[in-house]
């Protein structure tokens, strides 16, 4: 299809078809026009994932310099509300495999404005640096200074000062878990934004990039002004006027933990229970009521769905002097760090949360890691030798805040190990049965049923955010049906289907009770896209196989995936998860994604 048949009223040169490429190697860069790839696969994910099947070489080192960072965004970014994420794709350290991560914050609209829908980086830096890309110019600057500060917080004030800069402006940089290597460190964009799953802080540790400048101020053209404004305006007022995003500002997920408690489906204490005996402390509605500081927002979303709690403490030397941190929580950071560690403390679990901040790593990796630790010492597969005279215990958040700096420094062989993911570190010291892995994923926080756990096994980043097995298991018990491993490898494949478009459009997952498929051709028709609900069906579903194609080619196999007995041992609101059921929606899945 020619560029001007797609969209014969946009200028030849559209800013969002071109990619900038970066070799850290030898501190080179050029840009190309990748018009076709675009028009193809609509941006985000669907261009993403096959940029870096276009350079990545087959079975190679995921924290070597073969492996390639691409970041993405969508013909969406920059025109309408929550078309705010950026698609980073990569080989995972953490699995071994596709690695993709979605941030918000103003990492989207940057790049955007600065003229491009893709940046790719490749190679390794001789010297840590850090990358700075404004509009056509790009530099690639010493970082030797701020290389070893740990704290990524600390990182962004500094850059800041040392980039000013026009326009829009986002800085992606790493703390000292990715320096370091851990394997599931995260990447910090505006503070309380990340890249949070599946290492990318890691790759970006390998390369010496200690960060990612970006800034713009283009402008992104659209084809018809008066189909834009009302197109936007139905999109504003979905978001503002209406309940379905409303959740989302009043309490965000946390809203989710109470439910999920009272049916049985909260994680606790290495799953040993799904219920908390001290939720209600560390409750969505506890936290807002006793700390909550403000709502944060992405760039061009209305809906500010960032809670930052305030945790006012006293100096110790010094009577009415206090500090006070600002610290970002939500449902996955109160699950990993509050009901699976045992913290019922609120002030202690926002200590965990900020220092995960402060180290950049992904928080339910972390949680997940720790409680399993806490479990193997507990039934004497480790000792206090082994945690560095730690005595890891269900609620001693005093004890994790040293456990979690110990893990972002891999300090000793077990904390060494346990930085490489939970999988490796089972294999090595034990336990297996109980460690809560998926495809080398530490899990999320939904112990809802036999679909969640279909999804963790299947999804493309065997996570909660591929095909929302979590809400086909509330649906399923809400219509009181039995399970059919049938219906959910079908419910699965169809919500991983769509969730491809929104992720290539860049849209928050969020936001999808509002961008259903008429709407997206609608807004897409604005971008110099004419496509239908069908078309966007197909290229779903041919975006979901390239991703699976990808990880077959690096050595996935579906047959060899873990499904640890735990889950079983502890009842869902379902009752017991059969593995009968879960294997056999896993097998029609992948049967479903056969060439």
């Amino acid at each position: 299809m020619k560029r001007s048949e797609v969209n014969p009223c946009l200028p030849l040169e559209n800013p969002l078809y071109k990619v900038l490429y970066v070799d850290l190697s030898r501190l080179r860069f050029w840009v190309e026009d990748r018009g076709e790839l675009f028009e193809k696969h609509i941006g985000g994910t669907g261009v993403a994932v096959r940029l870096l099947a276009e350079e990545y070489p087959k079975s190679t080192d995921p924290l070597g310099p073969e492996n390639v960072i691409v970041l993405a965004v969508g013909p969406l970014t920059g025109l309408f509300p929550m078309a705010s994420k950026t698609v980073a794709m990569f080989k995972s350290p953490l699995t071994g495999n596709l690695g993709e991560s979605h941030a918000g914050g103003r990492s989207a609209i940057a790049l955007a404005l600065a003229g491009y829908g893709a940046l790719v980086v490749k190679g390794i830096s001789q010297t840590p640096v850090y990358l700075a890309v404004h509009g056509d110019k790009v530099r690639f600057r010493d970082a030797s200074g701020i290389w070893g500060l740990g704290n990524s917080i600390t990182v962004g004030r500094v850059i800041r000062e040392l980039e000013p800069s026009a326009g829009i402006r986002t800085i992606m940089r790493i703390g000292r878990a990715g320096e370091r290597l851990v394997n599931f460190a995260s990447v910090n964009t505006e503070t309380y934004r990340h890249f949070g799953r599946l290492g990318l802080g890691a790759v970006f540790g390998s390369k010496r990039l200690k960060a990612i400048v970006v800034s713009g101020k283009r402008n992104v053209p659209v084809r018809d002004m008066r189909l834009y404004r009302e197109v936007y305006n139905d999109i504003f007022n979905q978001s503002v006027k209406t309940p379905v995003m409303r959740k989302y500002h009043d309490l965000g997920t946390s809203m989710n933990v109470l439910p999920l408690n009272t049916a049985g489906s909260l994680p606790t204490r290495n799953l040993k229970q799904g219920r908390f005996e001290g939720v209600e402390a560390i409750s969505g509605e506890a936290l807002a009521e006793g700390y909550l500081g403000r709502r944060v927002a992405c760039a061009h979303c209305p809906v500010a769905c960032i809670h930052i709690a305030a945790l006012r403490e006293a100096y110790v030397t010094e009577p009415y002097f206090y500090k006070t941190t600002m610290i970002s929580y939500d449902y996955e950071l109160i699950y990993a760090l509050g009901s699976m560690l045992g913290v019922s403390d609120p002030k202690g679990l926002l200590r965990l949360l900020h220092e995960v901040e402060v180290q950049s790593m992904d928080a339910m990796s972390v949680g997940v890691t720790l409680s399993w630790a806490t479990e193997a010492l507990e039934k004497g597969l480790l000792s206090e030798k082994d945690t560095l005279g730690l005595k890891l215990t269900w609620g001693d958040y005093e004890a994790y805040l040293k456990a979690i700096r110990f893990l972002a420094n891999r300090s000793g062989e077990f904390y060494h190990s346990l930085g490489q993911g939970l999988h490796q570190a089972s294999a090595k010291y034990g336990g297996a049965e109980y460690a809560l892995h998926f495809g080398g994923n530490e899990m999320p926080g939904y112990h809802t049923g036999p679909a969640a756990y279909a999804g963790y096994l299947v999804g493309a980043r065997h996570s909660h955010l591929d095909g929302a097995g979590y809400a086909l298991d509330e649906a399923v018990l809400r219509e009181g049906k039995a399970v059919d491993p049938q219906m959910v490898a079908e419910g699965l494949l169809k919500e991983e289907v769509w969730r491809q478009i929104l992720s290539s459009l860049v849209v928050c997952f969020f936001a999808r009770g509002i961008y259903k498929p008429e709407l997206v051709v609608r807004a897409l028709s604005v971008a110099g896209y004419d496509l239908t609900s069908e078309d966007l069906n197909l290229i779903g579903l041919e975006t979901l196989k390239e991703k699976n194609r990808f990880k077959v080619r690096e050595g996935f196999n579906p047959d060899a995936l873990n499904l640890p007995k735990r889950i079983q041992e502890t009842p869902t609101p379902m009752g017991a998860v059969s593995e009968t059921d879960i294997r056999e929606a896993q097998k029609l899945f992948f049967q479903r994604l056969a060439p």
